[in-house]
């Protein structure tokens, strides 16, 4: 029966590459005085993975955290979405490859290629699922963007950094974080601001003043959507956790909310820009800041343009 099912989030998970990257050794590179990129940025960080690791061996390791931490048998996954715009090959999908790494046999499993909007989209995706079917999800976002950048194009070389980030849906009301709203958008009006273009690797930023100010009016509009369907007041937030594209966009993101830089979470700092990785990171990362009752708001736009936004209960 379609709607029957609770959802709540029950665990989190994340991981990154050994290798962290300094703004130092890139402003050298590109001939930028020392502190341009966080300057501009908010960035002084990013990791990046080590020749011959694979998207689904991160993946794998945010996966198995998140597993490790909702504490349930292998055989209640059923089904695996992997978020990600750098999958280990065109075709097939790595969604089914991270499910074999991660032991769980017989779930389904899908790529989604949402860009940095794509774990909200799988967010709510794996809501309707586990509502629907009264099956377990684990969510996985993922990218290896180092492999994708120009390093010597500024607009990209500064930004990117490689990570995952996972959470583990159930049906069950008794979990950490309940979804109470959310809402997803398009644009292909900007659909060529930033991208891989066909038959090439690398990725470019065609317009960056336009793809920033279409980043923050699709974060904010799909924000204030959010709090109006759940009829909640700005102030209310306990926790803003945006996709962290760079610090100046989510400061007027939060800016045109009315929130508060105290509620913002800024993992951008240490880890950079990981697409559709950056929101389950910070929520992993951010843990152990959130208490009973707390509402938690998520807000992305990237590629496409594609746009989104959920606030969460945190039942913990």
């Amino acid at each position: 029966m379609s709607g029957f099912y609770p959802s709540s989030i029950i665990s989190f998970g994340h991981a990154v590459p050994k290798r962290q990257v300094f703004n130092a050794e890139i402003e050298a590179e590109l001939g930028l005085e020392a502190g341009w990129i966080e300057r501009r940025t908010g960035i002084r960080s990013r990791y990046w993975v080590a020749d011959g690791e694979m998207l689904t061996d991160l993946a794998a390791e945010a996966g198995r955290m998140a597993l490790r931490n909702a504490g349930i048998v292998q055989s209640e996954i059923g089904m695996v979405l992997l978020a990600t715009s750098t999958p280990d090959h065109l075709l097939p999908p790595s969604a089914p490859l991270l499910a074999h790494k991660l032991g769980l046999t017989g779930a389904g499993a899908v790529d989604l290629a949402g860009a940095c909007s794509g774990f909200l989209y799988a967010l709510v995706m794996g809501d309707a699922l586990v509502r629907m079917q009264g099956k377990a999800v684990l969510i996985v976002a993922a990218n290896i963007l180092s492999r994708r950048i120009n390093r010597q194009e500024r607009a990209s070389a500064v930004m990117f950094g490689d990570a995952a980030g996972a959470v583990v849906l159930v049906p069950s009301q008794d979990g950490l974080c309940s979804l109470v709203s959310s809402t997803l958008t398009s644009d292909g009006s900007h659909y060529d601001l930033i991208g891989i273009p066909a038959g090439e690797t690398l990725m470019t930023i065609r317009d960056g003043r336009s793809m920033f100010a279409q980043a923050v009016k699709t974060m904010a509009e799909c924000g204030k959507t959010v709090l109006q369907q759940a009829n909640v007041e700005p102030a209310a937030i306990g926790h803003f956790v945006p996709h962290q594209a760079n610090a100046r966009i989510f400061d007027a993101v939060g800016e045109q909310l009315q929130l508060s830089n105290a509620v913002t979470a800024r993992t951008i700092a240490d880890y950079g820009n990981s697409s559709a990785a950056t929101i389950p990171l910070s929520l992993s990362l951010g843990q152990g800041a959130y208490r009973k009752g707390d509402l938690i708001l998520l807000t992305a736009a990237g590629a496409g343009l594609t746009g989104g936004a959920a606030l969460l209960n945190y039942t913990g």
